[in-house]
């Protein structure tokens, strides 16, 4: 059994206030594989507390950036040495591929940690200005105690995203895990403690959404950096708008894949691997919309069909598994209802459907829905599973208006034989970051979203910046 039967608060683990327990169950085996304490308002309190305390008072802030990399370094090093264990607890406690889990769950979350221990050296904490009425000194603070929201799709990334910058910065962190994956924060906690991160620096409530709530609009929070739906992210962003609170939003996508006519047929549809169906589609940044040329829509509606009916379901932790369970229960019947949806709208289902391809665990089968229109519900909503939309396109101008018809600007891709007009086309897109012949999240570059998927943005530079405040110092000579 993973977990523990305490909350890391102030450095050290120590009693929850209330009896609740939150049950970690395997979307394989459909038992049970951990437990933790169910945070309460007053745990929160206490969380706060700890990191007001360890901001206004404690060392970290007032470490030099040079000094807080240097503990953070530590922290590199020993999740370096331990990627694997990372990794095989993710697929455990949420099902995500153990291809995917050990890259994206496991190995990006360090490769984040170390970009920004390395940035640390070289970026402009402090400059020297020459303003109109004479010298100015121009720093960079932190903006105080921090309050991490993370889902439970891919945990100790987006937690990653949001603590690296947060602490090379000086700030100290509160966060509050999904309920559906507390066990990795709960390991993290392990590894910050032998690295030597100061007590109150980092507190972890695992807890849900009233608890969360709480922690969003507590008077001792300076900052809230949320990862989920669009829903909860407005309601976030109206508590932190009430007191000026400052906010981070990565939030929700209906992504985009323009193949254009000159595409390579391989090469694009061997691409929606990564870019559409990675952790079996629960990924925000999931191109589900696949554009297609009415010239070729055939041949790449029945490529794009095969390598899908083609992909091996099953355990997750198998080596050559690629699509595993949902994460829940609960997610399954969503997403098996927007399959259902797909249908009665009129859309053809050419592989998967509502039929289960294993009998225990909480999987869907993948599916391709061909002759989708835009404007039907699987093509605007958000399924977060492996339903992919095939839509059809008269020329560039109309594809490029189809990937911009949506309330969602997160991701997207364009797949063709010429990459210099592949990005004159990502130009086009209205989205906050947009591949050509692949897809990827890169840690130096900044991550986010137009629209509804959200508020500022998280990696590179500017992820950084999003937890300092600047401060003018003009002087007299």
């Amino acid at each position: 059994m993973y977990g523990s039967g305490k909350l890391f608060i102030g450095g050290t683990w120590v009693e929850p206030a209330g009896t609740g327990t939150i049950d970690v169950v395997s979307p394989h085996t459909e038992e049970r594989i951990g437990q933790v304490p169910e945070g309460t308002s007053g745990d929160i309190d206490r969380a706060v507390a700890a990191a007001r305390e360890a901001f206004d008072h404690g060392p970290w802030p007032r470490m030099s950036p040079t000094e807080r990399a240097a503990v953070l370094g530590r922290l590199s090093a020993l999740y370096a040495e331990r990627v694997q264990t990372m990794a095989e607890l993710v697929t455990a406690e949420m099902g995500s591929p153990a291809w995917f889990s050990l890259g994206a769950q496991a190995f990006m979350p360090q490769m984040v940690l170390r970009y920004y221990v390395d940035l640390a050296a070289s970026y402009p904490w402090e400059e020297e200005r020459q303003g109109l009425q004479g010298p100015v000194t121009v720093v960079r603070e932190p903006v105080g105690v921090v309050a991490a929201i993370v889902p439970w799709n891919v945990p100790q990334f987006a937690l990653m995203l949001k603590l690296a910058p947060a602490l090379i910065a000086g700030c100290t962190v509160v966060v509050k895990p999904s309920p559906e994956t507390p066990l990795d924060s709960v390991l993290l906690a392990e590894w910050l403690t032998e690295a030597g991160v100061p007590a109150g620096v980092v507190n972890i409530v695992p807890a849900g959404r009233e608890v969360g709530a709480h922690l969003v609009g507590h008077s001792g929070v300076d900052k809230v950096s949320f990862t989920g739906s669009t829903a909860a992210g407005r309601r976030i962003a109206e508590v932190c708008g009430r007191s000026l609170k400052r906010v981070t939003l990565e939030l929700g996508g209906k992504s985009a894949a323009v193949f254009l006519e000159d595409a390579d047929l391989p090469t694009a549809v061997g691409g929606l691997m990564g870019a559409s169906l990675a952790n079996s589609g629960q990924v925000c940044a999931a191109q589900t919309r696949i554009l297609l040329p009415r010239s070729r829509y055939d041949e790449f509606a029945g490529a794009v069909a095969d390598m899908v009916g083609a992909l091996k379901i099953g355990d997750p932790s198998a080596a050559d598994t690629m699509i595993g369970p949902l994460a829940s229960r609960g997610h399954r019947e969503r997403v098996e209802g927007y399959i259902r949806l797909g249908q009665e709208e009129g859309a053809k289902v050419l592989v998967g459907g509502l039929s289960r391809p294993l009998d225990r665990g909480w999987y869907v089968a993948p599916t391709v829905f061909a002759d989708v229109d835009n404007g039907m519900r699987i093509a605007r909503e958000e399924i977060f599973g492996p339903v992919l939309t095939l839509i059809a396109y008269d020329d560039e101008e109309d594809a490029v208006r189809i990937a911009n018809d949506s309330e969602y600007g997160l991701a997207g891709s364009v797949w063709t034989a010429d990459p210099q007009h592949g990005v004159e086309v990502a130009r086009r897109i209205r989205t906050g970051s947009c591949g050509v012949n692949l897809y990827s999240v890169d840690p130096a570059t900044p991550f986010g979203g137009y629209k509804n998927s959200g508020i500022g943005r998280e990696l590179g530079p500017e992820g950084l910046d999003a937890y300092l405040e600047h401060k003018s110092i003009p002087r007299k000579q």
